[in-house]
């Protein structure tokens, strides 16, 4: 395993996937990496569809035509239930989708440590992959990530390194 800083670093938007079966102990290894995240009040908002069925999966790929969904065998949705999420009492902000963020980014961590790679979809159209698996009809589908193997002309784009200087989002108090 490698240091959290390097493996931050590391991982990038993958959008040139190779398919190909994801052995078993390397699925359950993300899928408990997303299981185990914290989540406000310890509510535990989310869902986590492993996709892999060819009508499902043609219900991911018709709800997001990409070429790096199109590569791959397996998908993961991840959706929340804003009634299950834990709510700040002092303005109502809902925490639901904020813990589903943090389940797909500890999971698209451990995709990139364990050799595979993904990215995350937002841009999919939620409506039609409901009307496809109504198992998600009240949830917020907030991220697809197909997995798969990063393809040997993968790279990070051009602007996975251009980061703002600290001083322009880091503020010391």
């Amino acid at each position: 395993m490698q240091d959290f800083l390097t493996l931050a670093k590391e991982r990038y938007s993958c959008r040139r996937l190779k398919g190909g079966t994801i052995p078993e102990d390397v699925l359950e290894k993300i899928l408990e990496a997303g299981r185990c995240a914290p989540t406000a009040h310890n509510n535990q908002p989310f869902k986590i569809w492993v996709i892999r069925g060819q009508e499902a999966l043609a219900a991911v790929k018709a709800s997001a035509p990409f070429p790096f969904v199109e590569a791959v065998d397996c998908v993961l949705a991840v959706g929340t239930l804003p009634v299950l999420g834990w709510v700040r009492p002092f303005d109502g902000k809902n925490f639901a989708d904020v813990d589903g963020s943090i389940v797909t980014t500890q999971m698209m961590l451990a995709i990139q440590d364990l050799g595979l790679a993904t990215t995350w979809v937002g841009h999919f159209e939620a409506d039609k992959l409901k009307a496809a698996i109504p198992d998600m009809i009240p949830y917020n589908m907030i991220a697809l990530l197909p997995l798969g193997w990063p393809a040997e002309e993968a790279k990070p784009s051009r602007l996975h390194d251009d980061r703002k200087p600290a001083a322009d989002t880091i503020v010391y108090l």
